[in-house]
């Protein structure tokens, strides 16, 4: 996959439907969901009784003291204590069972996250591997592992929002209610400000996103710079850059720092706000309470209960406060996501698929038989980039077991017709017929066993030259030892130190780029494919190599039909047929001793006066 040019970061996205998407990842494990909403519901609804039981012990307490002070007969003061005694039971009991509320829905609720967090990831690597047509990365793999982190970590938080949102609205009724029943304008007084707080919210909710959103593409940027410059060290260094690359990498630091600050500051600004709203209406009961205990309206276990239930009560508040603010940010968290799946419809996002997290993984599908490749016809085949440049009605036919090379000078699109033919990269018109059929989504259909591709920079991962090869695939059948004689890599294994156990590091970084190309094309054929397709794979071979390459293919595969890009002589006399490019439009195709006849860029290239690339 690669990073397509990236787009204006002014272009503001729609606003995703975060409910709709919200609604059906919760219904991925309804059961598991409606098990965490119930556990943390009790779990938060439980203080309503804690402080219920409190201001009753209190209240009993009182009621002791004065049955004591009036001389009450000791019927009245022991069913006083009785009473005190039981609601302090009752407070235990209440305790106690919040505990083990707690151990069961911590339990179910990193299940669930995590559940939640693996098929969100699934779903984005699963459209960008599997999808039907190209899959460009809309902007760097440092960016979209980003959103791989970030986003969808944002996402499957968000989630505990609605699992306690339940046990805050069941506190903040019985809490509400109690308080009201012992006095209504202590309880008005109180909940006015905290009501306050969610309508400043709201109303602060384009700037949360605005901020969100700006915060997380100056990290983009920095993440993309970052990964960039350890993938051109060498270049880096060859050029006496770094104080410069520092220099840059400081200033994204800085405008990442004003982003971070702004969505910091907003965030603490809510919370500082939920804060003073709570000191607020502990001071308004202060007040308020003390002058009703003076006058005898309001006795200490009703005044306990006001006091048991406020800091909880404001959080809960301060909480869909915070809630609306999450979910903006939420909100932005989907639209990064869609943006890097593109073409997808928004609920592939959150679409259900299995994910075995638990007993035994099903086996791999097995690739599909295909019927023997016969010819293979490109029929006005264009692919055009964003600079108006490419591939303009390309058309040729490849039958099976032609060696035929496209060659041509520097940009006139060669590997620009490889890529649109595979559909590496989306085209702009023309057809691809195989065997007769027209090939409707060449990035799925052009996989082996039908077709092998090595690019023009292939990429290794940072695994064993035996891994790179294989790639998961049984070696056992000779297929290992065969693509590593054709790939002309014998003298190489004898060379490295621990064979294929050799560790190539990242990008291959181990080997010379001749040894990665050739670890690539080694990859390639161990895939036994009917086409085999190579982009310039020779242009870090010496001219030796590069023909005991070609004769491995023609003597021990003399069926294989090979589509190649390449302006070097040793291809060019092994091909069966030449297609010249020039502009992006084949200008001539043919034999080599034709075109040298009759074609003047064919003959520039062949005297290189041209060096193709």
């Amino acid at each position: 996959m690669t990073a397509a040019p990236r787009t204006s970061t002014k272009q503001v996205p729609s606003e995703v439907p975060t409910f709709p998407l919200m609604r059906r990842l919760f219904a991925y494990r309804p059961r598991l969901f409606l098990f965490n909403v119930l556990a943390w519901s009790s779990f938060h609804a439980l203080p309503a009784a804690f402080s219920y039981f409190v201001s009753r012990i209190f209240a009993h307490l009182g009621e002791v003291q004065t049955a004591g002070a009036v001389g009450a007969a000791g019927g009245v003061r022991q069913a006083a204590i009785m009473a005190a005694w039981i609601a302090v039971a009752g407070f235990a009991v209440t305790r106690f069972a919040r505990f083990g509320v707690f151990y069961f829905a911590v339990r179910a609720w990193f299940r669930l996250w995590f559940t939640l967090d693996a098929l969100l990831r699934r779903n984005l690597l699963g459209y960008l591997l599997l999808a039907r047509g190209s899959r460009r990365l809309p902007d760097t793999p440092a960016e979209a592992v980003s959103r791989f982190r970030d986003d969808v970590d944002d996402v499957a938080a968000y989630t505990e929002v609605w699992v306690d949102a339940g046990g805050f609205v069941i506190y903040s009724v019985v809490a509400i209610t109690l308080m009201w029943r012992v006095d209504p304008t202590i309880t008005l007084v109180v909940c006015a400000p905290l009501l306050l707080v969610v309508v400043f919210v709201q109303r602060l909710s384009p700037q949360i996103r605005s901020y969100r959103r700006r915060m997380r593409q100056a990290t983009a940027r920095v993440t993309d710079f970052l990964g960039e410059t350890f993938g051109a060290v060498s270049a880096v260094k060859l050029s006496a850059h770094e104080p410069q690359m520092v220099a840059h990498l400081a200033r994204l630091g800085e405008t990442r720092k004003a982003a971070a600050l702004r969505d910091v500051l907003l965030t603490e600004l809510i919370k500082g706000v939920n804060t003073n709203m709570i000191n607020l209406a502990v001071g308004a009961v202060l007040l308020l309470g003390a002058n009703l205990i003076l006058r005898g309206r309001m006795n200490v276990g009703d005044f306990v209960l006001f006091f048991a239930l406020m800091p909880r009560l404001t959080g809960s508040m301060g909480y869909f406060g915070d809630m609306i603010a999450r979910h903006r940010r939420t909100g932005v968290s989907f639209e990064r996501m869609q943006r890097l799946l593109q073409d997808a419809p928004l609920p592939e996002i959150v679409a259900h698929h299995g994910l075995y997290l638990e007993g035994q993984a099903p086996e791999l599908p097995q690739r599909v038989g295909a019927a023997p490749f016969g010819i293979l016809e490109v029929r006005r085949l264009s692919a055009v980039h964003d600079s108006g440049r490419g591939l303009i009605e390309a058309s040729f036919t490849l039958r099976r077991g032609e060696f035929v090379v496209v060659t041509g000078r520097i940009g006139s699109g060669k590997s620009t017709l490889l890529r649109a033919l595979l559909g590496l990269i989306p085209r702009s018109g023309g057809e691809v017929i195989w065997n007769g059929g027209q090939v409707d989504d060449p990035a799925s259909f052009f996989v082996p066993p039908r077709s092998a591709y090595t690019a023009q920079l292939p990429q290794l991962f940072s695994d064993t030259l035996e891994e790179n090869v294989l790639m998961g695939q049984s070696g056992g059948d000779g297929a290992m030892a065969r693509a590593l004689r054709l790939a002309v890599m014998q003298q190489d294994l004898n060379e490295l130190t621990q064979g294929l156990a050799t560790q190539v590091g990242a990008r291959g970084v181990k080997l010379s780029g001749g040894q990665v190309q050739r670890a690539a094309v080694a990859r390639m054929l161990a895939q036994k494919a009917d086409l085999l397709v190579f982009d310039d794979v020779s242009s870090a071979l010496d001219a030796e190599t590069e023909r005991q390459l070609w004769l491995g293919l023609s003597t021990e595969l003399p069926e294989a039909t090979c589509l190649v890009v390449s302006h070097r002589r040793a291809a060019l006399l092994r091909a069966d047929r030449i297609i010249v490019l020039d502009e992006g439009r084949v200008v001539d195709q043919g034999k080599l001793g034709e075109l040298l006849a009759r074609s003047p860029q064919m003959r520039a290239l062949w005297d290189g006066e041209e060096v193709a690339g």
